[in-house]
Order: C-alpha cells, then structure tokens, then sequence
C-alpha cells in the first residue's frame, strides 16, 4: 500500500495556503484541535517545525547496532527509542496542545504503527538465541530439544502489535474504540482515515488519532539494506542522485473532533479534514506500479470527496522517499494530476523515513504551513 501525497487546498492565494470549510448540515465536520509530534528535527511540534522551516536535517550517521555498518538515521537522541515512550510522549503533548485533561472515556483511539513491538520481540529472540547456543555449548552430548522460554506469556503479549494503541488509550483513559491500523507506509493516513470516519459517522465526537514508530531495529536496517533502499550518506528526494531513503523514527498524533464540539468548548482549530482517498496497487509486494495507476486513482478519490479540483491545490507534501523508483513514479502522478506550478516538497531529508507514521507527520507539518503561512523547503534536494 503507497502513502499519496497529502494536498493543501487554498481558496485564495496561489503561494500561501488556508483551511477551506464547506458547510454542510447532514453531515459532521471534523477538524484538528491538536498535535503532539516528536522526530529527529525535535522533541515537539514546535521544536521539529522551526528546524524544518530553517531547512535543518536530523539525519546523522550513527552505529546503534555494533554487528551492523554505520548508516545515516534519523534518530531523535544518540539511541534508538522505545516505542512505548514515543507513544506516551506524542499522545500527551497532543492532548494538552488540544488543552484536554484526561480521563476522556468516550473518546475513540486509533494509533498505528507498521512495525509496532518489533524491536523488543528481536531482543527477546536474540536473548532465546544466546540461551540456546549456552545450552549447546553445556551440553555437548545431548541433543537440545528445548529452549527456555519466559515462564509468564506477558513479554509477548505485550508487545503484539495493536499494544501501542492499547497504550495510547490508557494515556487518554477512553473506555471505547480502539484501532490499531497497520498498513506499512500508509499506516498514519488510514489512522486518520479511520478517526475521521467514527466523527463522521457519528459514532465518536472525539478520536485521538496518528502514527507512531520506531524503526531503527537490526531486522529493519538489515531488510532495507538488502533491498537495496538504503542511502549510503543522506536523504535527498527528488534529487537526480537520490541514493535511497533513511530510517527515521518519531510520530504524530492529532486531536480530531466534530466541529461542533470544538466549538462548544472554544477550541482552537489547526484546519478541517475533507477527505480521503485509499487504495492498493495490488501490483508487487514491494513497488508501485511503474504508472501510478493506484495513487492517481487515490489522489482522485480524495479530490472529489473533498469536492475540489486539481486546481484549488497549491501545495502538495509529498511522499519523496528519496528512492529512485519511489521519486520518478510519485513525480509521474503529480504531473498527470496537478498544474506544473503546484509546490511540491517531501520532508524526509529532515526527518528521514518514519514509515508508518510518515503520513501523520506529513499531515502535521502541512497543518503548521497552514497556521504560519509557510512552505517547508525539500531538504536534501539540490539538482
């Protein structure tokens, strides 16, 4: 599943952009009171943002893993970060950004993350692993038809991979639906889709919603690597000599409510959310369609649920992976749809590639151009 880019609809001015409302009684209004973000650029909104603005990169080559080679990754200290922290710190900036005071019983959850637990379930089979090579190595004689698994199932349950949403509504004390989406690149976009669906649908008037990762894991490094994917010094997307993308970690997590409420309780509004636009290549496992036929078709539904053109699109936050293949059939799509002068740029020189939580992050950084009235430059992109 490819993440499409997420456009920003101006109504007015052809380089700024601002939130478009489109009033309609039958249906609820949803709408973004607040953000917590954590990435390699910062340990908060605010912080990511002005690095971002002022064209920094949180991209550095590190060695977390002594058996690996060094890499360039986005890591937002000198060692990769739990996932359960990330989680707890991007859940409650954004509920006191929204100026929210948990416990929130009726409000629905949906954090998604498409590696979740992964880098504590690699610890623990690398600890089974040692233990098995003690056992063989104590007993040379005797064949090993056991390991030692831990006595209580709770180390892995856990860590299974909906935990970060079980998490995430503890945080908020919600005591009604939780989602936990997974869907690789795309996990942070349909984690909104699916919040933005229960206000729509009326089933919630308040959902907290967003992606969260932790990538840098030896598995994860190791997989990409082997792909071919990986940079050797920098993200540069849409640059001609794109050498591959960089793992970053960090998330982003919104506050989304029905206007109505919003209202009723005064609270400050980032922008609307209008629709959406989700589909599947159904192509190959791991790479677009040479045409674009999936995310053309995805940018299109969004564009006519949201009830506006191509033209009303000045800005667009691109994907830009800063792979070869991602680039080129990305640029493809946005050239067949939108006019040559839209403004495009992808924020993964800055932060490096989040995985699933890149869209959520996307979409915070394009609702902090709509609040200051500022584009984000294309880090990493220089010819």
């Amino acid at each position: 599943m490819s993440n499409p880019p997420s456009p920003i609809y101006n109504p007015k001015s052809k380089t700024k952009a601002s939130v478009v409302k489109i009033q309609n009684p039958k249906l609820n209004r949803v709408v973004v009171t607040g953000i917590g973000l954590i990435s390699a650029l910062g340990n908060n909104l605010e912080d990511s943002w002005q690095s971002l603005i002022a064209g920094k990169s949180g991209i550095k080559l590190h060695q977390p893993f002594p058996e690996l080679r060094p890499f360039p990754l986005g890591l937002i200290s000198n060692q990769p970060a739990e996932l359960k922290n990330l989680t707890q710190q991007a859940v409650t900036s954004a509920l006191q950004d929204a100026s929210l005071v948990p416990p929130l019983p009726d409000c629905g959850v949906v954090i998604g993350s498409s590696r979740s637990y992964q880098a504590e379930l690699e610890k623990m089979a690398r600890r089974i692993y040692e233990e098995k090579g003690t056992r063989r190595q104590t007993h040379k004689d005797e064949k090993l038809s056991t390991v030692s698994y831990p006595s209580s199932p709770l180390p892995f349950l856990s860590n299974l991979p909906h935990m970060s949403a079980t998490a995430a509504a503890q945080i908020v004390g919600a005591t009604g639906i939780v989602l936990a989406p997974m869907a690789a690149c795309a996990t942070g976009i349909w984690s909104l889709f699916q919040g933005f669906n229960l206000i729509k649908s009326g089933r919630c008037e308040r959902v907290v919603a967003g992606g969260v990762e932790a990538t840098i894991t030896p598995l994860t490094i190791t997989g990409f690597e082997k792909m071919s994917a990986l940079a050797k010094t920098g993200a540069y997307p849409f640059d001609v000599n794109r050498e591959g993308l960089v793992l970053g970690e960090g998330g982003a997590v919104f506050v989304l409510e029905s206007a109505e409420l919003a209202s009723q309780r005064g609270a400050k509004i980032y922008g609307e959310i209008l629709g959406f636009g989700l589909t599947a290549d159904a192509y190959h496992a791991n790479q677009p369609d040479a045409e674009g036929k999936g995310a053309i078709s995805a940018v299109k539904e969004c564009l006519h649920r949201a009830h506006i053109s191509p033209e009303d699109i000045n800005y667009i936050h691109a994907h830009g992976t800063a792979t070869q293949m991602n680039d080129r059939v990305e640029s493809l799509v946005i050239q067949k749809i939108f006019d040559k002068n839209v403004a495009v740029s992808s924020t993964k020189g800055s932060t490096g590639h989040t995985l699933g939580a890149s869209g959520a992050l996307g979409v915070a950084f394009s609702l902090m151009s709509l609040k200051h009235q500022d584009l984000p430059s294309c880090v990493g992109l220089k010819g």
